[in-house]
């Protein structure tokens, strides 16, 4: 599927953002609840072979990095907040890796889609350098062609709450971003 395959005539006011921070089950619960955010899809893109499986994906061989392509409303969130959100939802300061996710796969990457996301991202980026010690290694680059993932990753945390992963990595992913929100009240 490509990212225009998504802005269907039915859903004309919807803009897409594409995220990679880590595993894609992550990121996609914590955009799933976003009011404004019509749809978050877990795929893969950034890579170099066709229609690639999770298995490929997973061998970090095949350039790919798993992520989330996400349909929004702009008139409820703005990219701006949509970004905001990525640089709290995942350690953008990390290479390749986040906690015990390694390769390739799991690197930080924002795939912008017009060059208005592209210095949108860019600004972001500088910051949300202010809130890190360490420097952002997230990558920005043009979207190409974005593969979805299979059936079984989609709504990953929803239909599998209480798989280890869900219970051990994202719940509290998802707490520790609520108290940060709260905080902010």
């Amino acid at each position: 599927m490509k990212p225009s395959d998504l802005n269907e005539p039915d859903l004309p006011n919807l803009e897409i953002a594409t995220l990679g921070g880590g595993c894609f089950w992550c990121i996609e619960a914590v955009y799933e609840p976003i009011e404004g955010v019509e749809s978050v899809v877990s795929g893969y893109a950034g890579g170099h072979v066709k229609n690639p499986t999770y298995h490929q994906v997973s061998s970090g061989e095949t350039g790919h990095a798993e992520v989330t392509q996400i349909s929004y409303d702009p008139s409820v969130i703005s990219y701006e907040e949509i970004l905001d959100l990525f640089w709290q939802a995942h350690d953008p300061t990390t290479l390749n890796r986040q906690g015990n996710d390694v390769g390739p796969q799991y690197r930080s990457i924002i795939l912008y889609h017009n060059d208005q996301q592209k210095q949108v991202a860019e600004q972001s980026l500088k910051k949300a350098q202010e809130q890190f010690d360490q420097p952002i290694v997230t990558e920005i680059q043009p979207m190409t062609d974005f593969y979805p993932a299979e059936d079984y990753h989609q709504d990953f945390y929803e239909n599998n709450p209480n798989h280890p992963y869900s219970v051990f990595v994202i719940k509290p992913k998802l707490e520790k971003l609520k108290k940060k929100e709260e905080a902010k009240h």
